[in-house]
C-alpha cells in the first residue's frame, strides 16, 4: 500500500529543529536588559548619594574631628580644619553640584579620597579589601551550592537509603539560622573556648601579606571559621530547594519512560533527574546573590575579616561618604551584572528558552 506524504506545518518543523536561541529577538531583549541594567545602576547611585546625608544629618568632617577631640586631643583651630577639609572635598558646594560631580566620578569609577583614611583613595581601599571578600564569598558559596545541590538531589530521589535523611537533617535545621549568628556561635565554641582558631582578623598581627606558603596557610587558618558559618547556613537552603525540584522532576513522564526502558538508576538520576532539576537552582543562585552578599558582609564584621564588609562598617560608623559610595555601588554592580549575565545566557542552560514574541 502506498503511503501518503504528510505535510508538516512550518511552525512544527521549526519547533522540531529547535528554537534559534540567539536571534534578532534575543538581541532586542538583550538591549532592553542593558537599558534596565544602567537604569538600576543610576537609581542605586542616586540613592547611594542621598540616603547617607538624609539619615546621618551630620557633617562627616566635623563628626570625625569631634570623635578625635573626644579622645582628649586639642580642639584649637578645629573650625579652620573643618573649613579646609570642606573646601578640599567640595562639601560646602550646593547639593546639586555635589550630585553632578558624584555622577561624573561614578561613571569614571573615581570616588576620590577617603574622609576617614585621608590621603588614601577609595579605589585603593576597595582594591585591598575586595580579594579577601571575593575569595571568602565565592569559595564558600560554590562549596555550599555544590554540597547542598547534591544533598537535595539525593534527598528527593525515591531510591535513596533511609539513613541519608538522618544524616542531612542537622544541616537543614541550620539553614534557618542567619550567617552572623552562626558565626558568633562558632567564635564562642571553636575560638574562645578551645582556642583552636583565631578570634578575629584575616592573618596574624605583624604578618606581611604576600603569596608565600606561610602567609597563605595563615590566611586559610583565619578564614576557616567565617567560611564554615557561610557554608553551614547555605547547605540546608540549597538542599531544600533542590529536594523540591527533584521530587517534581521524578514525577515527570520522561522519568517514568526512562525507568520503563530499563535505563540504570544511576544514569536516570544524573542525566535525567539532576540535570533537569538544576535549572531552577541556577536561577535561584543569581536571585539570592543579594541576600548572600549582605549576610556575608555581617559575617566579616563579626570575625573582623579584612574584607568589603568590615570596610563598609568602618565607613558607616565614620561617616565616610565617599567610601560608602564606592562600596555600596560595587556591591550593587556585582549583583546587577551577575543577574544580567545569567539572564542572557539562560538559553544555553535550557534549550527550551527562546526570547521571541508569540
Amino acid at each position: 500500500m502506498a503511503t501518503l506524504p504528510i505535510e508538516v506545518p512550518a511552525q512544527t518543523a521549526d519547533r522540531r529543529r529547535g528554537p534559534s536561541r540567539f536571534d534578532g529577538a534575543w538581541l532586542r531583549y538583550a538591549l532592553r536588559r542593558l537599558l534596565i541594567f544602567f537604569a538600576v545602576l543610576w537609581v542605586a547611585a542616586s540613592l547611594n548619594f542621598f540616603l547617607p546625608r538624609l539619615v546621618s544629618g551630620k557633617d562627616p568632617v566635623r563628626s570625625r574631628l569631634g570623635s578625635v577631640a573626644a579622645t582628649g586631643a586639642s580642639t584649637s583651630g578645629i573650625e579652620e580644619v573643618v573649613a579646609a577639609y570642606q573646601a578640599k572635598f567640595g562639601l560646602n558646594d550646593p547639593l546639586w553640584q555635589q550630585y553632578l560631580r558624584y555622577l561624573q566620578d561614578v561613571a569614571s569609577f573615581d570616588f576620590g579620597y577617603s574622609l576617614a583614611n585621608y590621603p588614601a583613595r577609595v579605589t585603593d581601599l576597595i582594591g585591598a579589601a575586595l580579594p579577601w571578600t571575593m575569595t571568602l564569598l565565592f569559595t564558600s558559596t560554590i562549596i555550599a551550592f555544590v554540597l547542598g545541590t547534591l544533598a537535595g538531589a539525593l534527598l528527593g530521589w525515591g531510591r535513596r537509603p533511609p539513613w541519608l535523611d538522618y544524616l542531612f537533617m542537622p544541616f537543614l535545621t541550620l539553614s534557618a539560622i542567619p550567617y552572623y549568628l552562626l558565626g558568633l556561635v562558632l567564635v564562642y565554641l571553636l575560638a574562645f573556648r578551645t582556642g583552636a582558631f583565631p578570634l578575629t582578623g584575616g592573618y596574624d598581627p605583624g604578618a606581611t601579606p604576600g603569596f608565600t606558603p606561610g602567609f597563605v596557610l595563615d590566611a586559610l587558618h583565619h578564614s576557616l571559621l567565617p567560611a564554615s558559618s557561610i557554608i553551614l547556613a547555605q547547605v540546608g537552603f540549597w538542599a531544600l530547594g533542590m529536594r523540591g525540584m527533584m521530587v517534581m522532576v521524578e514525577g515527570e513522564d520522561f522519568m517514568t519512560y526512562a525507568e520503563a526502558r530499563g535505563i540504570p538508576p544511576r544514569t536516570i538520576f544524573l542525566r535525567y533527574g539532576l540535570r533537569n532539576a538544576l535549572l531552577p537552582q541556577a536561577t535561584s543562585l543569581a536571585l539570592s546573590l543579594g541576600t548572600i552578599v549582605s549576610q556575608a558582609v555581617l559575617v566579616e564584621v563579626v570575625f573582623g575579616y579584612p574584607g568589603i564588609g568590615t570596610l563598609l562598617y568602618r565607613a558607616i560608623t565614620g561617616f565616610d561618604y565617599f567610601l560608602i559610595y564606592g562600596v555600596v555601588l560595587l556591591v550593587v554592580l556585582i549583583i546587577a551584572l551577575t543577574t544580567l549575565i545569567l539572564d542572557l545566557v539562560y538559553p544555553l542552560l535550557d534549550p527550551r528558552i527562546a526570547y521571541q514574541r508569540r
